[in-house]
Order: structure tokens, then C-alpha cells, then sequence
């Protein structure tokens, strides 16, 4: 992987560490609805001007507008959804946790749909240690009851999988800017009328606030152009690897910011996915 690869890598496995983190705080005061309209609504607001100012955004959007559909719907507009509502129920890092299993749905819809990839030994212990941690956090939570949430966690996992696997086959030419104000300019438009229907009665917390603007700002708009240049970079199946890291910053965030639980069942999938990380992402033999 070259340096900037490298360099994304890192940077994705920081800022798609966190949302869960903020989703958590900010779902406890608005909607669900809500939350995604104003990630989207800020991250649109914040990069439209850029992409109108690069020229060209009406024809990237006439050329390529049933790729961008499918990208934004299944990547934005149904995942995030289903994320922030299992979140109601979920800690934060149980939600980053089950979120590693991304690299390995995608690599199972890679070989469906005929990538000619190679998959060494290591990696695909790799894949098999990471499948190990996500189902040490499924079965507490099937066994529990809340078979919804993780229903709606595994349903985002399949888009988060899906959906780079599209832009890397029908957008790979799209400017990252151009793609990424227009997906989440549409997915503002879609839910900005159940956000109106589902408002909070009263003005959200300065916490819940703070964690909205993040989301938008840092959480959409940085970390949307870092992905899809990740994608350009290294590919649509490693570059989903940095799923692997997301946990730890997931993790000692709730447990830092939220005092949420570090109980066994989490530390021994935290420790298989970690070790899944290390045979599947740090090397190009993988």
C-alpha cells in the first residue's frame, strides 16, 4: 500500500470510529430520521459549493445517475437509518463491533460476483477470526431479545459491503467530491420530511447538538471524500479493512464518553477482531 494509501487508511479508521460514539448521544434526544437528515444536510451544505465550484456536478449527475442511485440508497439512505435505530438499543461500541464485519460480506460478494482476487492464507484466517469475533456479539444479543437491533446492524453491514463494490465498478471515473454532494444531498431531501414529522418538541442538549455537527462535518463530509479516494486507491474490498480498526476507537469511546461496559463477551471479540485486522490489512500478500 502506498503512503497515501496508507494515510487514508488511517485517517477512515479514526472518523468512521466515532459516529457511533455521537449517533448514541444524539439519538437519546432526536430521531432517528433526524439524525440522518442533519449528518446529510450538513455534509451536503458543507460540500456542494466545492463540487458546484469544481465544475462539471449537473452532467456527472446525467451520466451516471442510476450508479449514484444505487450508491446513495444503499450505502446512505438505508444504512445509516438502520444504524441510528438500533443505536436505541445497542451500546456504541457493541454497534462499531458488529459493523467488522463488513470486509467479510464483502469479500463473499466479491467472489459472487466473479472478482478474480487472490485470497492468501493469511487473509482468509483473517476472515475467519473476524467472523469469529462478529458472532461472539451475536448470539448474546440473539439469545437476549433484541433481535431487531441486530437485524438492523447486520442489514447496514450488508450495504457498507455492497455498496463500494458499485463505486469501484460504475464510479471509479466520478470525482469523489461530485459523488459524495450528490448522494447526500438526495438522501437530505429524502428524509427531510420525516425529520420535520419526528422534531423534538425542545432544543436537543449541547451535547446532542455537538454530536450532530460532528457527525455532519467530520463524520460525513471529511470522512465521505476520504473513503471514495481509499476505494480509487487500493480497491473496493481492502479498502473496507480499516472496518477492522473502527472497533478500538468505538470501543474505549463508549467506554470513555459513555461508561459503557467492557464485559468479556466484548473483549474476546475485540481480540479475534483485532487479530483478524492484523492477518487481513497489513500486508498486500494477504
Amino acid at each position: 500500500m502506498t503512503a497515501r494509501g496508507w494515510f487514508l487508511f488511517a485517517l477512515m479508521s479514526v472518523v468512521w470510529g466515532i459516529p457511533y460514539l455521537m449517533i448514541k448521544v444524539a439519538v437519546d434526544e432526536v430521531s432517528p430520521s433526524m439524525v440522518v437528515f442533519a449528518r446529510c444536510a450538513l455534509g451536503a451544505a458543507l460540500l456542494l459549493p466545492f463540487a458546484l465550484r469544481q465544475g462539471g456536478l449537473p452532467g456527472t449527475v446525467r451520466r451516471h445517475w442510476r450508479p449514484m442511485l444505487a450508491f446513495a440508497c444503499i450505502e446512505i439512505i438505508g444504512p445509516w437509518w438502520t444504524l441510528t435505530d438500533a443505536e436505541r438499543h445497542l451500546s456504541s461500541s457493541t454497534a462499531g463491533l458488529l459493523i467488522a464485519g463488513v470486509p467479510i460480506v464483502g469479500v463473499a460478494l466479491a467472489r459472487f460476483l466473479g472478482s478474480t482476487e487472490h485470497l492468501g492464507v493469511r487473509r482468509l484466517t483473517g476472515l475467519t477470526l473476524g467472523l469469529a469475533g462478529v458472532a461472539t456479539l451475536t448470539i448474546p444479543h440473539l439469545t437476549g431479545g433484541d433481535a431487531r437491533s441486530l437485524t438492523e446492524v447486520l442489514l447496514t453491514v450488508l450495504g457498507y459491503a455492497t455498496a463500494p463494490l458499485i463505486a469501484a465498478r460504475h464510479l471509479k471515473d466520478v470525482p469523489s467530491l461530485h459523488l459524495t454532494a450528490a448522494c447526500l444531498t438526495l438522501a437530505a431531501l429524502v428524509y427531510a420530511p420525516a425529520a420535520a414529522l419526528t422534531r423534538p418538541a425542545a432544543m436537543p442538549s449541547t451535547e446532542a447538538l455537538t454530536a450532530l455537527a460532528a457527525l455532519g462535518a467530520i463524520c460525513t463530509a471529511v470522512a465521505f471524500v476520504a473513503f471514495l479516494e481509499l476505494i480509487k486507491e487500493v480497491g473496493p474490498t481492502r479498502a473496507t479493512v480499516f472496518t477492522y480498526v473502527n472497533p478500538a476507537v468505538a470501543v474505549a469511546a463508549g467506554a470513555v464518553f459513555l461508561d459503557e461496559p467492557l464485559t468479556a463477551g466484548i473483549a474476546v471479540a475485540f481480540a479475534l477482531i483485532l487479530a483478524s485486522w492484523w492477518c487481513s490489512g497489513r500486508a498486500r500478500s494477504c
